[in-house]
Order: C-alpha cells, then sequence, then structure tokens
C-alpha cells in the first residue's frame, strides 16, 4: 500500500510539472487557447473591462486537476454591456470558473436563444465560484443570469455576490422534459438588495429557482442542495426560493427583510431545515407532498409557515396546486408574528382564466384541504396566533 501511494504521488506530482498557465486579454486569444487545455492548465483574464465574450469551455479536469479560468486581478476583469447568448458556456468535466465581475449587463432574448452571463450545460464537477453579478437587467421575463441545465452532475455555485440586479432570476437549475442536473450545489453565496420586477404579473424576480413547471414535472428529482446561502433585502417576487421539482435540501440559509418567502411552490419529498428568516413578509410557503420542515427560526414576519390548499390531493395528480399533505413541521422556534403556521392558506381562490387550462389540465379551484401533515415540538413566542387551521 505505501509503494502504491507513493507511486500516486509521483504520478500526480509528474502531471502537475506539465501544467501550464495562460494569459489572455480578448475572446479569440481565448477561443483558440481552449482546444489546447490540459487538466491542471490555468488561465488569466487580464486585468480590464470587457464587452460581452461568448466562449464555450469544453475543457477537461480531473478531480485533483481542474481546468481553472479566472480573473488575473480580483475585483478588476468586468464583463459589461449587452449579451445575447451565454458569455461562458462551460460544457466540460471538473472547469473552474473564478473571480470575474459582470456589471451593468443586459441580457436579451433573441428567439430561443436567451442571453445568459454563466451557464453550464451538461457539465460535471463544474464549479462556479467568487464572481460578483452586479446591478445587470433583464429585458426580458423570466431571464437568469446563471443557469445550471443539461443532464450534468455535482457542479457548484458557491461564494458569489448578486448584488441589485434587476428584473432577472439570479440563478436557476434547469428542469426540461428531456433533461436536468442532478446533485447541484448552491452555497455560501449573498443576494441583496433586489427591488420588485417590473413584470405585470410581479414574476420571475427569484434568487434561485429550482425547475420551471411544478404542474408537469414537479416530481422529477435533482437532488439539488441550497446551503449557507445569505438573503439580504430580496423584494424581487412573492418568492425568494422557488421550488418546483422534487428531494431537494435547504438548510442553514439567512434572510433578512426579504418581501418574498422560501417556497415549496412544486414538487415533493424537500428537506428544509434550519433556516434563519428575520423581518419583512418572508416565512415558509409550502405546497405538495411529503416535505420535512424543521429547525427553522422566523422572527418578525406577518406569517411563520403556511400549509397551502391544492387543487388536487397526490403526486401523481395534474393540479396548478397540489395540496399540502403528509408533511412534517417539527422543532421550528417562531416569534413575534401575526400568526405563526397556518394550516390552509389561499382556501377556495378561484384561478379561472389565470393559467392556460390546456397545457395543465388542472381544476381551477384551491378547494382541497391540507391532510395528514404532522406538527410536533414546535416552539412559539409572542405571536398574535399560534396555529390557525381552516
Amino acid at each position: 500500500m505505501k509503494l502504491f501511494l507513493s507511486l500516486l504521488c509521483m504520478l500526480l506530482l509528474a502531471q502537475a510539472a506539465f501544467c501550464t498557465n495562460y494569459t489572455v486579454n480578448n475572446e479569440q486569444a481565448l477561443r483558440e487557447l481552449v482546444p489546447k487545455l490540459q487538466a491542471g492548465d490555468k488561465v488569466l483574464i487580464a486585468e480590464g473591462t470587457y464587452t460581452p465574450w461568448a466562449i464555450t469551455l469544453n475543457t477537461q479536469g480531473t478531480q485533483k486537476l481542474p481546468v481553472i479560468i479566472e480573473a488575473a486581478t480580483p475585483g478588476k476583469v468586468i464583463f459589461t454591456g449587452t449579451a445575447t447568448q451565454p458569455i461562458f458556456k462551460l460544457t466540460g468535466s471538473y472547469t473552474i470558473l473564478k473571480g470575474i465581475h459582470f456589471n451593468n449587463c443586459t441580457i436579451l432574448r433573441e428567439g430561443k436563444q436567451p442571453g445568459v452571463l454563466v451557464e453550464m450545460n451538461n457539465t460535471k464537477h463544474c464549479r462556479l465560484t467568487a464572481c460578483t453579478f452586479y446591478q445587470n437587467i433583464a429585458k426580458s421575463q423570466y431571464l437568469p443570469l446563471v443557469i445550471v441545465g443539461g443532464p450534468g452532475e455535482y457542479n457548484t455555485v458557491d461564494n458569489c455576490l448578486f448584488s441589485g440586479n434587476i428584473d432577472n432570476q439570479d440563478v436557476q437549475v434547469k428542469v426540461t422534459k428531456e433533461n436536468a442536473p442532478h446533485y447541484t450545489l448552491i452555497e455560501k453565496n449573498k443576494f441583496e438588495n433586489k427591488a420588485p420586477v417590473s413584470w405585470t404579473n410581479n414574476n420571475g424576480g427569484e434568487c434561485i429557482q429550482i425547475g420551471q413547471d411544478p404542474v408537469l414535472l414537479g416530481h422529477f428529482y435533482t437532488n439539488t442542495t441550497v446551503r449557507n446561502n445569505k438573503f439580504i433585502r430580496c423584494k424581487g417576487e412573492p418568492e425568494v426560493i422557488s421550488n418546483k421539482c422534487s428531494n431537494n435540501y435547504y438548510r442553514d440559509n439567512y434572510f433578512e427583510d426579504c418581501d418574498g418567502e422560501l417556497v415549496m411552490r412544486g414538487g415533493h419529498d424537500c428537506i428544509i431545515e434550519n433556516n434563519t428568516i428575520v423581518g419583512g413578509n418572508c416565512g415558509i410557503r409550502v405546497n405538495g407532498t411529503g416535505h420535512i420542515i424543521q429547525g427553522n427560526k422566523i422572527t418578525n414576519v406577518k406569517t411563520g409557515i403556511r400549509l397551502m390548499y391544492g387543487m388536487v390531493k397526490h403526486k401523481g395528480e395534474v393540479g396548478f396546486y397540489v395540496a399540502a399533505s403528509d408533511c412534517v413541521v417539527k422543532n421550528n422556534k417562531i416569534e413575534n408574528t401575526q400568526t405563526a403556521i397556518f394550516v390552509g392558506d389561499a382556501k377556495n381562490v378561484d384561478w379561472r382564466g389565470k393559467f392556460d387550462t390546456i397545457r395543465y389540465p388542472s381544476r381551477v379551484m384551491q378547494d382541497v384541504a391540507p391532510y395528514n401533515n404532522t406538527l410536533v415540538n414546535n416552539k412559539f413566542k409572542q405571536n398574535g396566533t399560534t396555529v390557525v387551521e381552516q
């Protein structure tokens, strides 16, 4: 075994010795360099302000020797201007994009091709880290700044700052009927100062959206983890985080003075635990089945946790909303709210004319009550009402 480990170390050292550092200062130079990059190579983008590029990074690193594309000087490699396609599109494996600033970019949709700042498409073990997204604006509804999509796995978005972005979604995990990424990790990012969107239906301004079609694709499992992120003054729309698929994990996130909620809009079997919510209108809103909501601390909001009415009862039925059922709400600490836990919100809401019943052959009345939910060991302090059921 010692001989094997020694040989392995020697092999890794030999590989590292052949790694190369490059510096580029324009799009064409990077485009020509990409096919030559080997595991362990590093590309530094020179200090400067650039108009949007359109680079595909189909680079293949390894766990020990990733390919790294990063700013030569942190904070001084800035992309600004109009994007009609991905500025950086990652399609390989074990590639890291690091330290880039995207400031005052305008993203547009031209035909089927949306503008996006960073896209991971069918990537494996790729990482977007330590990047800044500041005051970028979307000119069409539902456009994200960052997309993780395709049948990839184990990709990460971490330690990035999303500040003051306008009329956009910040991070989207894209789920289609053809494929979805699995085991995406979104952690240690900060989202702040997001103003209400200008769109008339007050929709399309989530900080994080996992899945897009909760009615027809909500049963898809993506195993996404969202943890240790901060959301400060995020007021883009009623959903700060929008979960629309299944088997995802939301843990140790911090929300302060947000107008939206942490929302299980669709999907099933998610875990929402140990999050802290302070002030604003933010709370936790739940549709779907089998969720576990535990160990959260919620203070100074209107309603702490809402278990919602739906149009249908079960996972297998098509309903624009699925009633909250078989959920466990335990060990949460809720203080200084008007209502700590509301079992049965949105009773008898009429959705006639508000969604496409051909695309979504759903009943239009939200009249199926939550059922089989377990509330246990929750702690309440200075709430107007602890538990309301209707």
